[in-house]
């Protein structure tokens, strides 16, 4: 079957899906993405994911010429076109061709590329058994403009999973300029102490996280309570739970970080009640086909 990529709103087959090796997203990673995650033919949290793509869009002065519902319908034309139902989708948004300086004040015309194929989902083992993780020698810049955005300036990040992948296990946590956790390279984190659940604030330096946001909505409504508070290395490998969220993975279990167990180093219980509501919430957002979370989350 014939796969298509959206190219600046053009549907072309994936062959002839072409980038100028003068864009500023190849040359200088001056650009930003959203990964996303259908289900049976709906983009969960689609809405959530395009904001905060414009959001970042604004901030950093790139400018982007298609609006949120234009995108909406890329992201349901490209679904349709490449016959998919649980799907993988990938947003990038570049400044566009390089005009020969690195300043913003000249026209720019920004690069738009939407790719959207079959899931692969992680093993069903990560959370039936959970995973491991270690600290990442590479730090999160806490000075950096970026550390709240999804840059294509990806390569801490790169280098972070790779350091995860070296020592064998499934992610790598950074820690900020401060030394306090930041996130996963690929995923937010949280931890579990005394039946209370936490996570790093934004003020953190970490990107937020849009399941992020989805699980700290959740938490609440499960009566267990929930802060956003700066976390040390200590304090995360004596939690009695930790997991990691992103869009792709949902919610998974961590029961080791750097060689030392979490809790009795199996899943918690908490870790997952959240993972099941989490759940829950997608089987219910595809009912009513909503792209926002539930009033009774808000």
């Amino acid at each position: 079957m014939q796969e298509y990529i959206c190219l600046n709103g053009d549907f072309v087959p994936r062959e002839d899906a072409k980038v100028s090796v003068f864009d500023r997203g190849f040359l200088y990673g001056d650009g930003l993405f959203e990964t996303m995650r259908a289900y049976s033919g709906h983009v969960f949290m689609l809405d959530d994911h395009l904001s905060r793509l414009l959001d970042s869009v604004d901030k950093l002065g790139i400018p982007l010429k298609e609006d949120k519902d234009s995108l909406v319908s890329a992201v349901q034309r490209l679904m349709e076109l490449n016959c998919l139902s649980d799907a993988y989708i990938r947003l990038t948004v570049s400044r566009g061709m390089h005009s020969g300086t690195l300043t913003f004040n000249d026209d720019y015309h920004p690069t738009t590329v939407i790719m959207a194929r079959e899931l692969s989902p992680y093993p069903e083992e990560y959370y039936t058994q959970g995973v491991k993780v270690i600290i990442a020698g590479v730090r999160q810049n806490s000075f950096s403009p970026l550390s709240c955005h999804k840059s294509l300036s990806y390569f801490n990040n790169i280098l972070s999973k790779e350091e995860a992948r070296m020592s064998g296990v499934f992610e790598a946590i950074l820690l900020n300029s401060e030394g306090d956790v930041a996130e996963g390279a690929t995923s937010n984190v949280f931890t579990v102490k005394s039946g209370y659940v936490f996570t790093p604030p934004v003020s953190s330096h970490i990107l937020p996280g849009v399941t992020r946001k989805t699980v700290l909505h959740i938490i609440p409504q499960l009566n267990l309570k929930v802060d956003k508070k700066r976390t040390s290395p200590e304090e995360l490998s004596t939690s009695d739970e930790v997991f990691l969220t992103n869009s792709l993975m949902e919610v998974i279990p961590v029961v080791e970080v750097d060689g030392k167990k979490i809790g009795d180093g199996s899943p918690g219980s908490i870790s997952t009640r959240i993972a099941d509501a989490y759940k829950d919430l997608v089987r219910r957002s595809l009912v009513v086909r909503d792209q926002s979370l539930p009033a009774a989350f808000l």
